[in-house]
């Protein structure tokens, strides 16, 4: 296994690797809209595995995507050694109760609790290494929302 070189993030102690897999395109797109082409799940998967022998272990996810579903297919790669993999995720795009796009923007602090404990379950861990804000919310300060998010 090659290993990549990590650099500091921040100052709490967190050490990424330099390259990471946007995993985006591994679940199709956003509400029915194709954006990379279909998605295979078994390559998909397979390319996830791929990357963890070649010493890619940071993953870039987001509810935003499927939605839901990529998180839930990063989850099925980090079942029993979550502890070999850098995890970022996003979240601010709206994503509703039936798991649609709204079409909106969201950085409101009860919707940051909200968006990190459905990740959570989606990726099925208790912690993420990396959550962050896709897009702003004009309507929400964003004081209010780092706020939230440091909690």
């Amino acid at each position: 296994m090659n290993t990549l070189k990590r650099v500091a993030l921040g100052t709490q102690g967190l050490e990424v690797p330099s390259e990471g897999l946007g995993c985006m395109g591994m679940t199709g797109g956003i509400n029915g809209m194709s954006v990379y082409g279909e998605a295979d799940e078994t390559e998909s998967l397979a390319t996830l595995h791929r990357a963890l022998e070649l010493g890619v272990t940071m993953l870039d996810t987001a509810d935003l995507y499927g939605p839901m579903l990529n998180e839930r297919l990063v989850a099925k790669v980090l079942a029993g050694q979550r502890d070999k993999f850098t995890v970022a995720t996003k979240f601010g795009f709206e994503v509703d109760d039936q798991e649609q796009w709204t079409g909106g923007y969201n950085g409101r602090p009860e919707y940051v609790r909200k968006s990190i404990e459905r990740s959570l379950r989606n990726l099925g861990t208790d912690y993420v290494d990396l959550y962050y804000l896709h897009r702003l919310d004009p309507a929400t300060p964003i004081e209010d929302t780092v706020g939230a998010m440091s909690r």
